[in-house]
């Protein structure tokens, strides 16, 4: 008898949840979206002119990693400037530093350049600590890749919270405008 899985199961480092998992759990738990499809961005300048035709608060999303391993994810608006030492300081981490590829994939299921809030879904051992932006917070529509960077989706503020209650999420709400 061996302990390996069957030929049939998916490999280990498959996250739970890709774009297609990722939006039927939002059809199956009534959370409204609306995804469009587009050509992969990889930074924000990238998308710019992208999302001038999509409504809602455009997001950037740094993955990090503290001096003492511990993991974090910050979503903020596209245009927010964030200063990683005063961030640090008021999120109560460690020295910041961005967390690599192999930890992003472990984590969220995302490839760089796909970094978004909607990674949580595949946290299931809550090793990521949510920092959301105030901005993003209070923004009516907010926007974020559904794992991948091939398509942006909208989701009401209501979707949004709703979905992060779901995840069993309450993220740090911090307001990066004021620590400028």
């Amino acid at each position: 008898m061996t302990d390996q899985p069957a030929p049939d199961a998916a490999p280990a480092d498959v996250p739970a949840y890709n774009r297609d998992r990722l939006t039927a759990w939002m059809v199956e738990n009534g959370v409204a979206h609306v995804t469009h499809d587009h050509p992969a961005v990889f930074r924000v300048e990238e998308g710019l002119e992208l999302k001038a035709g999509l409504p809602g608060a455009h997001t950037k999303n740094l993955f990090l990693k503290d001096q003492k391993g511990r993991l974090w994810l910050i979503s903020a608006r596209q245009d927010t400037v964030i200063d990683l030492k005063r961030a640090a300081g008021v999120i109560g981490a460690a020295k910041l530093s961005f967390g690599n590829e192999t930890l992003m994939w472990q984590t969220l299921g995302v490839r760089p350049g796909s970094v978004t809030a909607l990674g949580l879904i595949n946290d299931t051992d809550r090793r990521v600590t949510f920092v959301l932006d105030q901005r993003l917070w209070d923004a009516d529509i907010v926007n974020f890749h559904p794992l991948t960077n091939t398509a942006t989706t909208a989701l009401n503020q209501s979707a949004f919270r709703r979905a992060l209650e779901l995840l069993g999420r309450e993220p740090i709400v911090v307001d990066f405008e004021a620590l400028g």
